[in-house]
């Protein structure tokens, strides 16, 4: 679950970071930050299998991913409601990935 000390999406707040993290640092640790990498992790292993000769990664899928690395609030808010029921919080941002309709 998101702690009620992290005040923003965008950046890493606690009495500490609050008082000796620069803006910078709390934007490093900050939950956007941190699942966007997750997805580019993901992006990168697809790409990886598919270069190996795992053919049911498309190229489409590929496309998919990439135009979504950037988490937005409203999926952090679902991945945040779907680890409630799957109680694994990289199988809920996994699962809301997959979710994300195609642009």
């Amino acid at each position: 679950t998101i702690s009620p000390l992290i005040m923003s999406n965008d950046k890493y707040s606690t009495p500490l970071s609050s008082r000796y993290a620069s803006e910078e640092m709390s934007s490093i640790f900050s939950l956007r930050n941190r699942f966007s990498t997750w997805r580019k992790l993901w992006l990168n292993l697809a790409i990886a299998e598919k270069q190996v000769g795992l053919d049911v990664i498309s190229d489409e899928a590929i496309t998919q991913m990439k135009n979504h690395l950037t988490i937005t609030d409203e999926e952090i808010e679902a991945a945040a409601k779907e680890e409630a029921i799957v109680r694994h919080d990289v199988m809920a941002h996994v699962h809301v990935f997959y979710l994300v309709p195609p642009h």
